[in-house]
């Protein structure tokens, strides 16, 4: 095989990009006077920048073929092999643990999942501070790939919308001058990068003004951006900015139920406004929906509760579920302080199984949210709309419904055969975790965790919290597995193996 996943320049500029970025917590452990911390970040920086050097001036004079699944590859190994080097610096300065759980913990952090395998109090501001880095990285590198390399391929979403099958045409993004792999990623990058490091430094100032620390406020910004849930507190139900933090998250986390709140690279037809998008409505509808049913629960007679003098519990509870509600749609995880309250209120027991259901639905396609996305569930609900029609006029061909010009005519299809092979890589994944040890109900919470980039679900969405670190080697493994499956998806992965990329 003489083509081979490290002969790419785009995973080579990745790791040039992550050995540079190491110096910023090296200047960050350097003011908090952590010498120790401090060398092992510069160290594998340096060393990292001189090896990537290296090998770009002895590849430069080789010449290489362009294409889209040339960058699926190279895309698929940094989510792989990239978090082996982000993993030494985090090993080398924590200095306590395998370097297997670092690896672990990279994979969580690049693929916006943010499971941790560590207490928070075990980790230095520093190690936050990389841990919120990488997961912002990965975030962005998400944003480029979805315009850049998936939409190209009608991949990540965009078959629902596509004309050809997954993996196969190039027609709509290769017009206008960007029919070259490389100049598509310089140009979605010098387009998106000001947007998405913009946004995130206005919640940054933002929080830091509502009272969160400046390593708090930075690392939950960055996570909102990137949707990773990463946090130096255990979550933003611990952070001084409080209610107005909390409501300031949720504007931003909008940006994770549609490209359109940030970008329209990805629209080829006349953009009518967000208002009228499908994903962004379907998305506020459940975050909305499941909100007001789960505030009806104590009112419809489900339970009894005893009467209460606060007048403002139910407003605590009203806003406990909605951010709770939104932030798992949107694949954050992400609890709110008035989320207990909200549980209480309702009489709610078994919140884990809504939780894990909203990360399942996910939020829109091309943004930083995972799970099965809005857009997939939108066209399987036209589509079923349009069969309920033909039970009533069979002869009917057509039918115009809000939303539906954004189909394509095997839209439904692609999007029912992506829920076929998510549900049974769920299937496998769960008698995956179960063989090596796990419960019944931890291999589910696992399986959906890792396909979902939905870290926090771990912890949440069982009753008895799983704990990463307590797992074998296998599951480990198994877990990364899921979480680079769940962040690229199946389909990806079946176009790139069917592909002509491995004969040539």
């Amino acid at each position: 095989m003489r083509k081979r996943l490290f002969d790419q320049p785009l995973l080579i500029l990745l790791i040039g990009i992550a050995g540079l970025s190491m110096y910023l917590p090296a200047i960050h452990a350097t003011v908090q006077r952590s010498h120790s911390e401090a060398r092992a970040f510069f160290y594998a920086g340096t060393l990292t920048l001189t090896i990537v050097t290296l090998v770009a001036i002895a590849m430069a004079a080789q010449p290489r073929r362009r294409s889209s699944l040339r960058n699926l590859a190279a895309l698929m190994a940094a989510f792989t092999l990239l978090p082996l080097i982000l993993a030494v610096p985090f090993h080398d300065a924590l200095g306590t643990t395998s370097f297997l759980n670092s690896y672990v913990e990279m994979v969580s952090s690049l693929t916006t999942t943010g499971a941790t395998l560590f207490d928070p109090a075990r980790l230095s501001p520093t190690l936050h501070l990389w841990r919120g880095m990488v997961g912002w990285m990965g975030g962005f590198l998400i944003w480029v790939a979805a315009s850049a390399i998936l939409a190209p391929l009608n991949l990540g979403g965009f078959e629902v919308t596509a004309t050809s099958e997954p993996g196969q045409g190039e027609t709509r993004f290769t017009q206008g001058g960007l029919a070259d792999p490389q100049q598509r990623i310089i140009r979605v990058t010098a387009q998106l990068l000001p947007i998405y490091t913009g946004l995130t430094l206005a919640l940054w100032l933002m929080l830091l003004i509502l009272g969160d620390p400046p390593l708090v406020a930075l690392i939950h910004g960055m996570s909102v951006m990137a949707t990773s849930g990463i946090s130096p507190l255990g979550g933003v139900q611990d952070a001084a900015s409080g209610l107005a933090g909390e409501m300031l998250i949720a504007l931003f986390l909008l940006f994770g139920l549609s490209r359109l709140t940030f970008s329209s690279d990805t629209i080829t037809t006349a953009r009518r406004g967000i208002q009228h998008d499908p994903e962004f409505r379907l998305g506020m509808l459940l975050a909305l929906g499941v909100t007001v049913l789960l505030f009806l629960r104590h009112y419809l007679g489900a339970f009894q509760v005893s009467a209460t003098s606060d007048m403002l519990a139910p407003l605590r509870a009203l806003w406990g579920s909605f951010f709770t509600i939104l932030s798992f749609l949107t694949t954050t995880g992400f609890q709110s302080a008035y989320w207990e309250a909200a549980r209480s209120w309702s009489g709610l027991e078994t919140s884990g199984i809504i939780l894990m259901g909203l990360a399942l639905m996910g939020g829109g396609v091309a943004t930083t949210a995972g799970g099965v996305k809005l857009l997939r569930v939108w066209a399987l609900y036209l589509h079923g709309l349009r069969e309920m029609d033909r039970l009533v006029h069979p002869s009917s061909v057509g039918h115009s419904r809000s939303g539906s010009s954004r189909i394509a005519r095997k839209g439904a299809f692609f999007a029912w055969i992506f829920f076929m092979f998510f549900a049974v890589s769920l299937m496998f994944l769960s008698l995956a975790f179960a063989a090596l040890g796990s419960t019944f109900e931890q291999a589910i919470v696992l399986s959906i965790a890792g396909l979902t980039t939905t870290g926090p679900l771990v912890g949440t969405g069982s009753v008895a919290p799983v704990l990463l670190i307590e797992l074998g080697q296998s599951a480990k493994l198994l877990f990364c597995a899921a979480m680079v499956l769940g962040r690229l998806e199946l389909l990806a992965f079946i176009a790139l193996l069917t592909s002509s990329f491995w004969r040539d």
